[in-house]
């Protein structure tokens, strides 16, 4: 299984005690998402971002990247699909003991999804035998609810935050996500950016920034 790998931003103060790792959604790659360290780089002085590649080109845009196809847009099967999440699951799985080896333990390492990206948060990170800081989805879902209770491992923090205008994922999955959350112990917070399609609106962004500060501990204003 190849490794991932992907654009990174390091801490803007030179010395990175924290880890924020940006996946990104159907399509995309890292490039499309490695910009968001820019705004919340300031913020986050002693935070590193990093923003992996999907393993596999796109089946729609093979310039882009995904962790799995999506059968309603691309007539992949279901089999396929299922079978290229699970890998996708173990490759970022891996990947993520990889960044633990590496010195920035779970506890200083928040997962920042988009729409795909976030379905992957959600799967891989309540999974983990050790607990991350936290998890922001933004635009996703949760993959197969009903499985959560007998797979979650660990109960990070979760923040959900979708548009009230999303063509691509239903706005309603939101509350799909977050009462399944809930139910099985884990803190989850819950935003609406109103009049927000399939992005990341200012709304959404400024609370994940709050989200994320918290979780790593980052009490100074810049």
């Amino acid at each position: 299984m190849a490794a991932l790998s992907g654009p990174e931003r390091p801490a803007a103060s030179g010395a990175a005690d924290s880890l924020v790792i940006l996946l990104h959604g159907y399509g995309a790659d890292g490039a499309d998402l490695i910009g968001l360290a820019e705004p919340l780089a300031p913020f986050l002085p002693n935070t590193r971002f990093v923003a992996p590649d999907a393993p596999d080109p796109c089946v729609n845009n093979p310039m882009g990247r995904q962790w799995f196809p999506i059968p309603w847009l691309d007539g992949s099967s279901e089999i396929a699909s299922a079978l290229a999440a699970g890998k996708s699951f173990a490759a970022l799985d891996a990947w993520l003991d990889g960044v633990a080896a590496r010195g920035t333990p779970p506890e200083r390492t928040v997962l920042v999804g988009f729409s795909q990206g976030t379905m992957m948060a959600l799967q891989v990170g309540p999974r983990r035998k050790a607990a991350l800081a936290g998890i922001v989805g933004f635009s996703g879902r949760l993959l197969q609810p009903g499985r959560l209770a007998a797979e979650i491992v660990t109960r990070p923090p979760v923040l959900l935050i979708h548009g009230d205008d999303d063509p691509v994922v239903p706005v309603a999955c939101l509350a799909e996500a977050a009462d399944a959350l809930t139910a099985v112990g884990v803190e989850t917070r819950r935003h609406v950016s109103r009049g927000a399609g399939h992005g990341i609106a200012p709304d959404g962004l400024r609370l994940a920034l709050a989200f994320v500060r918290e979780r790593l501990g980052v009490t100074v204003v810049p």
